[in-house]
């Protein structure tokens, strides 16, 4: 069965909640909510490298409250379930987005979490074809409830159409990525034709402004930690791993590839940012509007090399000053007093296995290998068996999972074969994590799965990784349970935020319920809850 969330449900599930207060008294409440979401950026990473922060970064974690253990509580960290977590303050068991992407049983494909084959791309260039929503989002964001409840305007813009969305939801006045085709998008579900201002904006900024730029570091080279030819570091379309990295001409094959895996989309956002604000009239009238701006360069670059590479660090850098500019934007346009603000990532990473003790990769059509060789003598046919694998869940064809369960040695057979492969720690059925009871079992890669699963949309079995081995053949990667994917920035800043680094537990899923309690709206039903301890006493 397909589930899908309509607009009309996620109007009922806002109007069924009662009116809500802010938490705390406050003269009015601030004018403009900004989410800004880094994707891949480890937790860690901001005070492993923070004599390199003199701008933005630092002044968010001078100036804001930051709760630096904060972590993601499930299994399958990666993009659209992160976005999705910080939109909606829930977590994937109820929200619905357990992954980039999953089979679904239904059509028997591989279904994207935004594909949504009732809308129509809306394009900025000459594409076309089916558009992207957050159809599959089970439950609304809290630019969803601003829209219902406070008529707010909502823009958010990314890189990639899952961060986007992620934040926006089921609706949106600028909801925008850059697509597959490499023209900026939308999608009809947001806008029935491209949107005038921004139409305008792109002819005075194309993203070919950059032709012929390259990529060199910010500061002197030895500011930086580690080697700048560290084992198995590649970037996109044969760059190499030193600087300098020279993104070459536009219209050149290669000229994307290396734009995307460069500081330069992060200023771009940045500037489309500005440009919103200003020609939306965002947080300047009667209103408190909705801003998100998901930043995706980090995670092409950390993909290819690595938190411990002189690229990423100075990604880190750039980044620090385009929040610097975009803060004082926000100072300038909105008043210091006037906007809140909820910082975090949507997952962090691991370390390039050949780059530290202990560690190795694990192919998983090794596993699917295994799995077939298992049930073939057992099942009869020529199989395949297995209909598809996404990341480390494995979906059988139909039926076939209810003969495994039925065969309890075949079933154990499977599991203790796939645990004894190199790199694989555990082997978890989806019958194990399907209760409420997992959810908040003693057994935390119980948990951690039980908090990721989803009927119906999740794998029949879950493989679980050893700590550092990773399932990619090259860079590295993320989406396990260990704390260098699970902890993140959790940082609130601006109009009510009392300033300080806490050591307090805290998730992602956590932002959402904080500011909705400080601009006066109610989430249907968030896993997360309301930081107290960063909000100002008045």
């Amino acid at each position: 069965m397909r589930i899908r969330l309509t607009a009309a449900l996620v109007a009922s599930l806002i109007t069924l909640q009662a009116p809500a207060s802010p938490i705390q008294a406050q003269a009015a409440r601030p004018k403009l909510v900004v989410f800004v979401v880094v994707d891949q950026l480890r937790g860690d990473y901001l005070t492993r490298y923070s004599d390199l922060f003199e701008h933005g970064l630092k002044r968010l974690t001078k100036d804001g409250a930051w709760f630096r253990n904060g972590a993601y509580p499930y299994l399958l960290t990666v993009t659209c379930v992160g976005h999705s977590t910080i939109g909606t303050g829930t977590l994937p068991y109820q929200h619905g987005m357990i992954g980039n992407a999953w089979w679904d049983r239904e059509t028997q494909k591989s279904v994207t979490c935004n594909a949504d084959p009732d809308s129509q791309e809306v394009s900025y260039g000459s594409s076309q074809g089916a558009g992207d929503s957050a159809l599959r989002m089970m439950t609304p964001t809290l630019a969803d409830v601003m829209r219902k409840s406070l008529n707010s305007r909502v823009a958010t813009m990314s890189m990639k159409a899952r961060s986007a969305i992620g934040l926006a939801g089921h609706g949106g006045d600028f909801v925008t990525w850059f697509g597959d085709r490499n023209v900026w998008e939308t999608s009809s579900v947001y806008a029935p034709a491209p949107v005038g201002w921004f139409v305008g904006y792109l002819k005075g900024d194309p993203v070919d402004r950059d032709s012929e730029k390259t990529w060199d570091r910010a500061l002197p080279a030895d500011r930086y930690e580690y080697s700048d030819d560290g084992v198995g570091e590649r970037g996109a379309a044969g760059w190499g791993p030193v600087f300098p990295h020279p993104l070459g001409r536009a219209g050149d094959n290669a000229y994307i590839q290396h734009w995307l895996q460069s500081p330069y989309p992060n200023d771009y956002l940045e500037r489309m940012a500005e440009a919103a604000v200003t020609e939306m009239k965002l947080g300047t009238e009667d209103r408190t509007d909705f801003l998100g701006v998901s930043f995706s360069a980090l995670d092409s670059v950390g993909h290819s090399y690595g938190p411990r590479s002189h690229e990423v660090q100075d990604m880190l850098v750039r980044l620090d000053e385009t929040l610097g500019r975009f803060l004082d934007f926000l100072d300038e346009k909105i008043g210091k007093d006037n906007y809140v603000l909820a910082f975090s990532a949507d997952h962090g990473v691991a370390d390039i296995p050949e780059q530290i003790p202990s560690a190795g990769r694990t192919a998983m059509l090794a596993i699917r290998t295994a799995i077939e060789s298992l049930l073939k003598p057992v099942l009869g046919g020529e199989g395949p068996f297995i209909a598809a694998t996404s990341g480390g869940e494995v979906y059988f064809k139909p039926g076939v999972w209810d003969r495994i369960k039925s065969d309890r040695k075949l079933l154990g057979t499977i599991a203790k074969t796939i645990s004894n492969m190199s790199g694989v720690a555990r082997v978890i059925t989806s019958d194990e994590v399907s209760s409420a009871a997992a959810r908040t079992s003693k057994d935390a890669q119980i948990r951690a799965t039980a908090l990721s699963y989803f009927p119906g949309r999740s794998g029949d079995l879950f493989v679980v990784q050893k700590e550092n081995w990773l399932l990619s053949s090259t860079g590295t990667t993320h989406g396990t349970w260990y704390s260098y994917d699970q902890r993140v920035p959790v940082l609130l800043f601006g109009a009510g935020i009392q300033s300080g680094a806490r050591n307090d537990a805290a998730t992602p899923a956590d932002l959402a319920p904080t500011v909705a309690s400080i601009i006066g709206v109610t989430l249907p039903s968030p896993d997360g809850r309301v930081l107290s301890q960063a909000l100002k006493k008045r």
